[in-house]
């Protein structure tokens, strides 16, 4: 037992190690579209600061959700939260298990170029919309009579630009048009829908962002307008930048942890492949499969199990 723990973990720390590699390797390609991504999450959130400032509390305005869904009300408003954390959470944990796990679709540098790609995309919306108008804030401190409501004249820039952090992200107001929460919601579910390899698991996050919708207008932390728009707009964003972006190398049986250098290198040497297969030669070594001849017809090493019946039944 204690020899086996021992190999087990000396292969987890070559896996560690070879995964730290590439990515690395990967990171130092991509640190600008990362680090922009990043920054951008800052400006977003000092956009949902400034809105603050012009956010004027009033009625609620009439909503059919609010008419459907009764109010969880303020001692139950962490459950929303509570989902959207562990969503958060998942997602983040998912997204480097190629440094621990054998089976991986994935390299965790690129899948994040991608989400901050779709988060920034749908932020830049997000900030359009929210400043365009204005709508009475539906949750608890948004309401009149709360001292959050309304914020006072700043007294300097320097109290902008600190955001109150993390208070004055909770405790935001006006930022409505369209759910923050969604956004990130649909583009981890949208990311895991592509590159996820367990299907009961991509079921089970669509189940969760609906949840996670109701639960948002239940609270009182958005109107169901809200959360609408952050359906089709989050979606569209997404599958309209996915088409834009350069596909992910697919890892699924894949030998070896190495990237090309670039598009160059993988074009040239799969016009070199081909020439080499025209001229009846082999590829790539590594990339042989066993193939069997049989009346003319060629069977690859998926089909090899069926052999023996083809045989018996051409005798």
């Amino acid at each position: 037992m204690t020899l086996y723990i021992g190999r087990e973990a000396s292969k987890l720390w070559k896996r560690v190690c070879a995964e730290t590699s590439t990515e690395i390797n990967l990171l130092l390609e991509n640190w600008k579209y990362l680090l922009a991504g990043l920054l951008f999450q800052y400006v977003h959130g000092l956009a949902a600061r400034g809105v603050h400032y012009l956010h004027q509390p009033g009625p609620l305005l009439q909503d059919v959700g609010f008419f459907l869904l009764s109010e969880l009300g303020q001692d139950k408003a962490y459950i929303s939260e509570t989902l959207f954390t562990v969503i958060f959470i998942s997602f983040i944990l998912w997204s480097f298990h190629p440094f621990i796990l054998k089976g991986k679709k994935i390299y965790t540098v690129l899948v994040w170029c991608r989400v901050l790609a779709f988060l920034v995309a749908s932020q830049i919306l997000r900030i359009i919309t929210f400043y365009s108008t204005q709508l009475p804030g539906p949750n608890y401190h948004c309401r009149e009579g709360s001292k959050l409501a309304r914020l006072p004249h700043p007294d300097g820039v320097l109290e902008v630009l600190l955001i109150n952090f993390p208070r004055g992200i909770v405790y935001g107001c006006g930022d409505l048009i369209f759910s923050s929460h969604m956004i990130f919601t649909l583009v981890f579910v949208r990311t895991y829908q592509k590159y996820g390899m367990r299907r009961w698991i991509k079921q089970f996050i669509w189940f969760l962002a609906v949840v996670q919708s109701f639960l948002i207008v239940a609270s009182r932390k958005h109107y169901t307008v809200d959360v609408v728009v952050a359906w089709y707009t989050v979606n569209l964003v997404v599958f309209f930048i996915d088409k834009k972006l350069p596909e992910m190398p697919d890892r699924t049986g894949a030998t070896s942890l190495l990237l090309p250098l670039n598009i160059k290198d993988k074009d040239s040497r799969t016009k070199e492949d081909n020439h080499k297969l025209l001229n009846g030669n082999s590829g790539d070594p590594a990339d042989r499969r066993l193939r069997t001849q049989l009346n003319g017809k060629t069977l690859e090493d998926g089909n090899t199990g069926h052999l023996d019946a083809a045989m018996n039944g051409s005798v």
